[in-house]
């Protein structure tokens, strides 16, 4: 049996798990944009 399928679902994975990192970490620095300038309004 080849061990292609598994490297390449390797690399899929790994892709996906880095994108949802970036989006995840993304997010969250939008947060804290958003909450950093309602502290400096006040």
């Amino acid at each position: 049996m080849s061990q292609w399928p598994f490297v390449i679902a390797a690399y899929v994975l790994a892709g996906v798990a880095t994108l949802a990192l970036a989006l995840a970490s993304f997010v969250q620095m939008r947060k804290a944009e958003r909450a950093a300038e309602a502290l400096k309004r006040r």
